[in-house]
């Protein structure tokens, strides 16, 4: 199995629209009450920063680093934080499972949809543990696919989903993570668990336009599109109908979606 991160979308335009809608109150909220004006904080994975500037906002007297393995998307981040006139944000490539920080660095180590593209998680989840102090907080979500549901039954959207499962277990990771953070947790040593579920839904016309529009561009143009194209998983011609398939969701008066994320709470 892969240790490196690998992450499965590529940081296509459409990938990053959707990362950049990621706030701490609606990808965070269950972190957002643990939070005390002075923490240290680290960001794992933070994309372009949203969420990470949000949690700097929230620990005004503390630091948030914020790191991730694509170097592009750090610099983008640290722009973004620069934006916002955030004086307490820094931010690194570093990859989650050999992080070059000392034992005991962070108060709070956050990760939002890390585990699921790692081909190692309980060894991500020990080196998190590592680097938070004693008495400090692990805090992880992620995402479970299989778990997705949706209105109405569009046969192109199973389609979708099958072949997202498939080639993200190809790539080394494990697309329902949501559903096996306790596991993972337990087995790398943490017995202080608070588990729990989010949940974000797609219903109102704006959102369905934009969660329907990115995943039909995510789908033919992205760095998914080449894995699964060039893996043998599908071709050309079946992602242009799952795209259509998407649009048509999107189309539809009545359209619904709901993506269930598994969370936890891990006291070191």
């Amino acid at each position: 199995m892969r240790e490196t991160a690998v992450y499965t979308h590529g940081h296509h335009e459409s990938v990053l629209r959707s990362h950049s809608w990621r706030t701490a109150a609606n990808s965070a909220a269950y972190l957002v009450a643990e939070l005390t004006p002075g923490a240290r904080v680290l960001d794992i994975g933070c994309g372009p920063g949203t969420i990470t500037a949000d949690l700097a906002e929230l620990v005004p007297e503390g630091r948030v680093t914020g790191v991730d393995l694509a170097a592009g998307v750090v610099d983008r981040a640290r722009e973004y934080a620069a934006g916002r006139g955030l004086g307490n944000t820094d931010f690194a490539v570093a990859d989650v499972n050999a992080l070059d920080y000392p034992d005991g660095s962070f108060d709070v180590v956050h990760a939002h949809q890390v585990l699921q593209h790692l081909g190692d998680p309980v060894g991500a989840l020990r080196e998190m543990r590592r680097v938070c102090r004693p008495g400090g907080l692990v805090a992880v979500r992620d995402s479970d696919y299989a778990a997705f549901t949706w209105f109405p039954e569009i046969p192109a959207l199973d389609d979708w989903q099958t072949l997202y499962r498939r080639v993200a277990r190809a790539n080394g990771g494990e697309p329902d993570a949501g559903r096996r953070l306790l596991s993972w947790a337990r087995a790398a040593g943490f017995t202080g668990i608070r588990p729990s579920a989010g949940v974000w839904c797609f219903a109102e016309p704006e959102d369905r336009a934009w969660w329907s529009g990115l995943w039909a561009d995510r789908t033919t143009d992205s760095g998914y599109a080449r894995i699964a194209v060039d893996g043998g998983h599908t071709t050309p011609e079946g992602l242009a109908a799952v795209a259509d398939g998407w649009r048509a969701w999107g189309a539809a008066d009545d359209a619904w979606f709901s993506v269930l994320h598994g969370e936890l709470l891990c006291r070191v």
